[in-house]
């Protein structure tokens, strides 16, 4: 099987893909580019969805708004960053790191008091700062292995519990036998009091457990919502999804269940 990532080499994403599929792994350089190919070309894509001590990645809610696809699996990683460079650690003055390295690692920066440049991906972190003398970068000791960087110091995430959902998408609908999850965006398009309570009495009354909820900026005008629900496949969930969507407009992202290697 095949599979679309964020590239190059090395990124976390490219080691949940191999760790998922020890197929063909193509590399793309944003996660935006994910989902494109993902239309493009009908294969599937492993993206991150929320890290346990950032939250969610606000590109890959952004994209789940704007490109039809399913979820088809959620899989975890244990996260560990390293601070990478040529230069001994009193001398370096900034450093590049993905946004989301940088606040799983915001701690660490602030103690040494680094500026910090954001890229791409955590690969990109790693060429940057071979064409930047005097700086250093936020990397997995993976990557810094792969391109023969220097490790100054180990384990520098804030939470050392620090662990990345990510989700594969598929341009294809697919049905999967017994679900353990759901995913749906709901779009209330209006702001009134109750709203809230409203959109999530249907999942109460069905003994239905949430798992995550999170709020994006519609991008239509300041104050409106959209909201990004998981909860179990468990008691009355259909009949929930059915009550929700007689109430307001839902894009249903899939269930599906989760990978594990063990």
């Amino acid at each position: 099987m095949t599979l679309i990532t964020l590239g190059p080499e090395g990124t976390f994403s490219h080691e949940m893909a191999c760790r998922i599929d020890s197929g063909d792994i193509i590399l793309v350089p944003t996660i935006t580019s994910v989902f494109s190919e993902v239309i493009r070309t009908n294969i599937s894509g492993i993206v991150p969805l929320e890290n346990s001590e950032a939250g969610g990645v606000t590109t890959t809610l952004d994209c789940l708004t704007q490109f039809p696809v399913t979820i088809t699996l959620e899989s975890y990683l244990s996260i560990h960053h390293c601070l990478a460079s040529f230069n001994p650690e009193k001398t370096i003055t900034k450093v590049y790191a993905h946004p989301q390295s940088h606040e799983q690692c915001s701690r660490l920066i602030e103690n040494l008091g680094l500026s910090v440049i954001h890229t791409e991906s955590n690969a990109a972190s790693a060429l940057a700062m071979k064409a930047d003398s005097g700086s250093a970068a936020i990397i997995s000791e993976n990557l810094a292995n792969r391109h023969k960087i220097p490790v100054l110091l180990k384990n520098i995430e804030n939470n050392t519990c620090n662990i990345t959902r990510f989700i594969r998408i598929s341009s294809l609908e697919q049905q999967i036998t017994n679900p353990e999850k759901c995913s749906l965006l709901i779009d209330p398009g209006e702001n009134r009091s109750g709203l809230l309570y409203d959109l999530l009495t249907p999942f109460k009354r069905e003994d239905v457990n949430l798992t995550r909820i999170e709020s994006r900026p519609s991008k239509r005008s300041m104050g409106r919502y959209v909201f990004f629900l998981d909860f179990q496949c468990e008691a009355g969930w259909k009949n929930a999804v059915n009550d929700l969507m007689a109430i307001t407009t839902v894009k249903h992202l899939g269930c599906y269940s989760q990978w594990s290697d063990e």
